[in-house]
């Protein structure tokens, strides 16, 4: 008589078959992302009269770097006018935001195509230790706003001695 052996899983293998819970309740969100994504994908935005598709508003592009004195932050804000755009800082919170109107009108043979176009965006960067008192230094040129929020002055290391008065 023989007898078969069962072939064994190891924990990890058998771990990575079955799901666990949290899989489980983010899988439909994730198929739902992915669907969405498909069809964004397959958006034809070589017709015409659909320019406005490109436009996207969701959240510039930054860069920001550090100094030992200040944090430089540059966004690219192309076709927005410096008039439509927001830049405030409060509790450490460096907020840019803007706004894009677009209307564009083209005649051609046989029909007229009117459109217009309008994107809100808004960016939030935390900022730790800056100096609150210092202004904010703003420049907007070509398309491009450069940010300069000068940092607090560190405190001294080390034990002072202060004398007690009477």
């Amino acid at each position: 008589m023989d007898v078969k052996e069962k072939p064994t899983r190891s924990p990890a293998v058998a771990k990575r078959q079955a799901p666990d819970f949290s899989e489980q309740l983010i899988e439909p969100f994730t198929q739902l992302r992915n669907e969405v994504n498909r069809l964004f994908e397959s958006f034809p935005l070589g017709l015409p009269g659909l320019e406005f598709a490109r436009l996207h508003f969701a959240a510039p592009a930054i860069e920001m770097s550090e100094t030992d004195k200040s944090y430089k932050i540059t966004a690219e804000l192309p076709g927005i006018e410096p008039d439509n755009v927001d830049v405030t800082f409060d509790r450490g919170i460096l907020r840019i935001a803007g706004e894009k109107r677009e209307r564009r009108s083209q005649k051609e043979r046989g029909y007229r195509l009117s459109e217009r176009s309008y994107g809100a965006f808004e960016r939030f960067i935390e900022l730790p230790s800056v100096d609150a008192g210092q202004a904010i230094k703003t420049k907007f040129k070509r398309g491009v706003l450069t940010v300069n929020v000068p940092k607090a002055k560190k405190a001294k290391k080390g034990a002072r001695r202060n004398k007690v008065g009477a």
